[in-house]
């Protein structure tokens, strides 16, 4: 029997309009030019030369000037070439200034696309069988520079989506914190990573550090032993990857008076400079049975991915950190959304082929992995992978899977797995659950659709998914029915 889908009649597509007030620089000399052509100028000139910029950007984004003394402040220290004490400038040119180092960044203007779906933590003003909801996508936008982004709306009792209104000043955080790190695990996470040349130790670094330090602390101490050592490219592979882990973690914290559509968690640290992909958001019980979200995500720097772990309790704050251990190394981590016989367990693909499942007494240290799906039937014979985190039903865990067959075309199906040990396979969808339609096969890259995490609401699982990488809509599916043919095809070899 085929489970029936009911695509729904929304679409969420890339918007150019979408703005971010980004920093803007090229080199020390060019900036010095810049900063010297403002300084030249008389008060009116630099008055006829702000107010215009303030007058068309202004609506744009909230607080322009505030970003503008921002991005002047990140290059203050140049002034100390031009022997000026930049407290010395006057605001109106400290805000000219900062102008010239300011660009705006259409975060979605190539693609809208792999989403994820969670309850939202503020169910006010919602009817008896109404549920609000958050919707997580990638959203890409020039030189396919990935961020996440976000969307509420209001499921209604027949699981009709209603969009809630959609701020226009896009805004990163407005607060961004670096961690203090712990020597002996940050060794360790050193150690497990790839291309680290054994002909100089991390300890000649690590060494002069204290047992805490601070990424500026650190980045300090490989600035001083840049001068005092013979530089090659082994050392200098070796100083790059110590910069390249301590920046990947962070703390964010978005304004209060943003509305969450307006929050862009855009790229902070050199490892995710190239994008941060397919958040797969899951709302969390943890063991005092309190929420929080949790999403594991892909940094790219261009050329080496590492999975990251974000949470959450508000969506105003975010705490980001790397994955440890040797299973965290790469794409497609999901995490359960509770603990099992007292550890946590994530779904993950360790070669590009199967689905694995994991175990661990910490969220962020994964060790060992145990090969859980392999590619069965002719639509996912290339590649079988998760479509989210795993959801909790009487019956078992509920997994939405995506499978790669031929002509590269990627299709939604489900597997379910017991609620206690859910390395046991229950069953799996012989066909699909989701093919690319007529409407659905074009786009940034044709034939597939894709999924970052589902819910249930009403007996109905909720399906958020992008159309070919470019936008992205959703389906419901009837539980019952999904869940009585996943278990009368548990014969199925």
């Amino acid at each position: 029997m085929q489970v029936f889908v009911n695509r729904k009649n929304i679409r969420f597509s890339p918007d150019a309009s979408r703005v971010i007030a980004r920093f803007l620089y090229t080199s020390d000399d060019r900036a010095l030019n810049t900063i010297r052509s403002v300084l030249i100028m008389s008060k009116t000139e630099a008055s006829q030369a702000l107010s215009p910029v303030l007058r068309d950007f202004s609506m744009r984004h909230r607080n322009i000037s505030k970003i503008f003394e921002k991005h002047f402040n990140k290059i203050s220290h140049l002034f100390k070439l031009l022997d000026i004490d930049p407290n010395s400038i006057e605001i109106s040119q400290k805000i000219l200034i900062g102008s010239y180092f300011t660009m705006e960044y259409s975060i979605e203007s190539a693609a809208f696309f792999n989403p994820s779906i969670v309850e939202h933590p503020d169910q006010s003003e919602t009817g008896t069988d109404e549920k609000r909801v958050i919707l997580s996508f990638r959203a890409t936008g020039e030189g396919h520079i990935s961020s996440i982004v976000f969307r509420t709306g209001v499921l209604d009792k027949n699981n009709n989506l209603t969009v809630e209104p959609v701020g226009k000043m896009l805004e990163e955080a407005s607060h961004i914190r670096r961690h203090i790190y712990h020597k002996k695990s940050f060794k360790k996470k050193l150690d497990e990573m790839k291309d680290i040349n054994t002909l100089i130790p991390s300890a000649l670094i690590l060494d002069k550090l204290s047992d805490k330090f601070t990424y500026g602390e650190l980045r300090d101490c490989i600035k001083e032993a840049r001068k005092s050592l013979h530089l090659s490219i082994d050392k200098e592979i070796l100083f790059n990857q110590i910069i390249w882990l301590a920046s990947s973690h962070y703390e964010l914290d978005f304004s209060l008076d943003t509305n969450i559509s307006e929050r862009v968690i855009f790229p902070v640290s050199l490892n995710e400079k190239n994008g941060i992909e397919d958040a797969r958001f899951v709302k969390f019980t943890d063991d005092n049975n309190e929420t929080i979200y949790y999403a594991t995500y892909t940094a790219y720097d261009g050329t080496t991915i590492l999975p990251k772990l974000l949470d959450t309790r508000d969506f105003y704050h975010f705490h980001i950190l790397p994955l440890h251990g040797e299973i965290a190394q790469n794409k497609g981590m999901a995490l359960f959304p509770r603990k099992i016989n007292g550890k946590y367990f994530m779904l993950c693909r360790l070669d590009g082929f199967n689905n694995y499942i994991s175990s661990s007494d910490k969220i962020n240290v994964w060790r060992e992995a145990k090969l859980l799906q392999q590619p069965k039937f002719p639509w996912e014979l290339i590649q079988i992978g998760n479509g989210g985190s795993p959801i909790e039903t009487p019956e078992g865990w509920l997994v939405i899977t995506h499978g790669v067959g031929p002509m590269r075309e990627y299709t939604l199906g489900a597997s379910l797995f017991d609620l206690q040990n859910p390395e046991i396979e229950i069953g799996r969808l012989k066909s699909p659950l989701l093919v690319p339609n007529a409407t659905e096969r074009e786009g940034y890259v044709p034939n597939v659709v894709y999924s970052c995490g589902s819910m249930i609401k009403n007996d109905d699982l909720i399906i958020p998914y992008a159309m070919s990488d470019y936008a992205s809509t959703y389906a419901t599916v009837n539980v019952r029915e999904l869940l009585n043919e996943l278990k009368s095809s548990k014969s199925v070899v």
